[in-house]
């Protein structure tokens, strides 16, 4: 069953996404202390506006929640992150945590990030008033369980709201109303490169790398040729090993091990770094996080590889 997350959200940020109707969002937090552990992949995640608009205006299905660089975020998300500009989103910052000097131009501060896709805006006429328990001190949200009768009634009113939006996300049973299920996630880019990047702790799958602005979430059968933005479709890997894995240079076998084509020093008389790598195990991702598939493997290995 789902858990229900309201979120405490000021009007500027859901202005600006409602106006680009993004296919995902990063509903951020200024403060990068604590982990955010309220939700689980395919829960629902509610916007409550704050102040005299005080009420539920919209959400999202939740994907996944890290405390990560700005600049990660910025370069996820851009403008999915509420602010036009990385100079906005700076700002934004120093305002919501009350400091009266700005960011220095190599601070790169963490903040929270609550990655949510398939986000939602209501028209104002069908804003939901916030439930009895929420107080109006809440400065940060609350969740509903599905096992208590406030939680499945605000449940059904959702779903009410929903059934009266056609872009709104489905449930998986495709359920009208009822018991809260899961909903169905869709992946934008900047989820899946966070949840990629998360999945393999910030570390190159093959090297071991660790240097974040240097990693890259791969997809291992390219948008482009059908992959979708899924976990399983991913590998976090160095900018250079990414770069010759899409070319196809380098590929994983069968037996999850790194390989490189012959090709490469055909082609190029060099190599003798990547060549070092040959037969490297590669890294799984920690728990929780979906290995990759191998369908997706043998698909990059039979149409990609140089052999």
């Amino acid at each position: 069953m789902v858990k229900i997350f309201v979120g405490v959200t000021h009007r500027p940020w859901f202005n600006f996404l409602e106006g680009i109707a993004p296919d995902e969002a990063n509903f951020w937090q200024p403060s990068g202390s604590g982990e955010f552990k309220a939700l689980q992949p395919g829960d629902l995640f509610l916007f409550k506006l704050k102040g005299k608009d005080a009420a539920i205006a919209g959400g999202g299905v939740f994907s996944h929640a890290t405390l990560a660089p700005l600049s990660l975020a910025w370069e996820a998300f851009g403008q999915k992150n509420g602010n036009a500009s990385l100079a906005e989103m700076r700002s934004t910052i120093i305002a919501l945590r009350r400091e009266t000097a700005p960011l220095g131009p190599r601070e790169d501060p963490i903040i929270g990030c609550r990655i949510l896709t398939e986000p939602f805006f209501w028209p104002r006429d069908l804003w939901i008033p916030v439930p009895q328990s929420f107080s109006p001190n809440i400065v940060v949200g609350k969740g509903y369980s599905a096992n208590t009768e406030e939680g499945v009634r605000l449940w059904n009113v959702v779903s009410e709201r929903f059934a009266a939006t056609p872009a709104a996300p489905r449930p998986i049973s495709g359920e009208r109303f009822g018991g809260p299920v899961l909903m169905r996630q869709r992946l934008g880019q900047g989820a899946f490169r966070l949840a990629v990047t998360d999945g393999y702790n910030r570390r190159c799958a093959v090297s071991g790398e660790k240097t974040l602005p240097i990693l890259d979430a791969a997809h291992i059968r390219s948008y482009g040729d059908g992959g979708e933005h899924i976990a399983e479709n991913g590998l976090l890997l160095r900018t250079d090993i990414h770069r010759l894995f899409d070319l196809g240079y380098a590929t994983v076998t069968d037996r999850g091990t790194f390989a490189v084509s012959e090709r490469l020093k055909a082609d190029f008389d060099n190599g003798v770094h990547y060549y070092a790598m040959q037969g490297t195990e590669i890294a799984a991702p920690r728990r929780g996080f979906a290995p990759p598939a191998p369908e997706a493997l043998r698909w990059h290995r039979e149409n990609r590889y140089l052999g």
